[in-house]
């Protein structure tokens, strides 16, 4: 039956304000805006702090005004080594920093950074984090230590240095009575090495260097070490290492925070995270590269860590992961996760990929055509 020019427009007047309204929905929305509080466990002018402020940005960028995260520095609200305790009980809203930073309270969570990962690369631990089991495996960890957060993880970090010290590093006996700063797993690594480690946060490694606490550090990249101030304190510094050589950064958020966000600004948190991983990946290839020349032409010397030393970390790394596997069953169910992916992927990946030195070397290195 068709309708009367008045049934017509009273239709078309109720279409109208229900348009209206699902319209001014989204409006509303968009001005209730919900602000989170985040800490980095690193100094202000540290690249790793500005890592954590370019999270943020793609998050509000995303969100427009509905969510704003907002990130203080190191030490702000709680010290860099409280930040999971403070994000837990909702003293911050979330934070940014690494893993193996909570190593003191339950081993096994350093297994996310420290040791040589089976050979996996860091952007490897990621993938068997997310595809091989590992994501669960953290969250299994928290909840047995009574940490109610969400945690991301994202940011493969490049192999970092063994570290800075006043003189070069030869062989493995001069490590022996070395006080030395590093963190995680690799505490006990050169503890069982010989060393005297004193797991300092980053913003005091440099001043215990240049006092004389500690007589050799690592942090982390050229570009950190460069800002924080290491050649100022020492000239020599020792490249690769087992000790943290797939570490990656976290991003941490108060569950129940999080839970009360909406399910659209929960999907964008999780690709701001995918997409600052690959720009964090991009940045430091750049700024990490540009710092390392600058830091030569500094007067820095830079010297391979000598494989007898490399063969030595891996010997102490196999005593630990003996001992603590023998200890913590989830220490072990973390290690025997890692070492199946490794072993699929590592293979897959040294047959598939080329040796780009072959390439780098025919352009750039000795006899390399002008």
């Amino acid at each position: 039956m068709s309708k009367t020019p008045a049934q017509r427009r009273k239709f078309l007047g109720a279409a109208g304000a229900v348009g209206a309204g699902t319209m001014a929905f989204p409006m509303v929305s968009k001005a209730q805006t919900t602000s989170l509080r985040f800490q980095s466990t690193w100094p202000a002018k540290d690249i790793f702090h500005e890592y954590a402020n370019d999270f943020a940005k793609k998050v509000n960028d995303m969100a427009g005004s509905r969510l704003k995260i907002e990130v203080l520095p190191a030490g702000a609200v709680v010290p860099a080594f409280q930040l999971l305790e403070a994000v837990n009980k909702g003293t911050l809203d979330g934070g940014h920093g690494v893993v193996a930073y909570h190593y003191g309270k339950q081993s096994a969570l350093a297994l996310w950074g420290s040791g040589p990962a089976f050979g996996m690369d860091p952007n490897m631990v990621l993938a068997w984090h997310y595809y091989g089991g590992g994501k669960a495996l953290l969250d299994e960890i928290y909840k047995s230590i009574n940490m109610d957060v969400v945690s991301y993880l994202y940011g493969p970090m490049p192999t970092q240095p063994f570290g800075w010290f006043k003189k070069p590093i030869a062989k493995a006996d001069d490590i022996k009575g070395l006080k030395f700063r590093t963190v995680g797993l690799a505490v006990d690594m050169y503890t069982a090495m010989g060393a005297a480690v004193n797991p300092l946060p980053g913003g005091e490694i440099v001043p215990a260097l240049d006092r004389g606490l500690i007589d050799g550090a690592e942090f982390n990249n050229a570009s950190s070490d460069r800002v924080l101030g290491f050649p100022d304190v020492a000239k020599n510094c020792m490249l690769q290492s087992f000790h943290q050589s797939g570490e990656q950064f976290e991003i941490l958020f108060n569950k129940g925070k999080y839970d009360a966000l909406p399910a659209e600004l929960r999907s964008i948190i999780d690709y701001a995270v995918q997409a600052a991983s690959a720009d964090m990946s991009w940045k430091a290839i750049d700024r990490n590269s540009k710092d390392y020349e600058e830091l030569k032409k500094m007067g820095i010397k830079f010297y391979k860590t000598p494989d007898a030393i490399l063969r030595a970390q891996l010997d102490a790394w196999d005593k630990i992961m003996a001992t603590k596997g023998g200890e913590n069953p989830l220490f072990k169910k973390v290690l025997d996760s890692q070492k199946v992916f490794a072993q699929r992927a590592k293979s897959w990946q040294n047959d598939y990929m080329v040796d780009f030195n072959m390439a780098y070397n025919r352009y750039f290195g000795r006899g390399a055509k002008s």
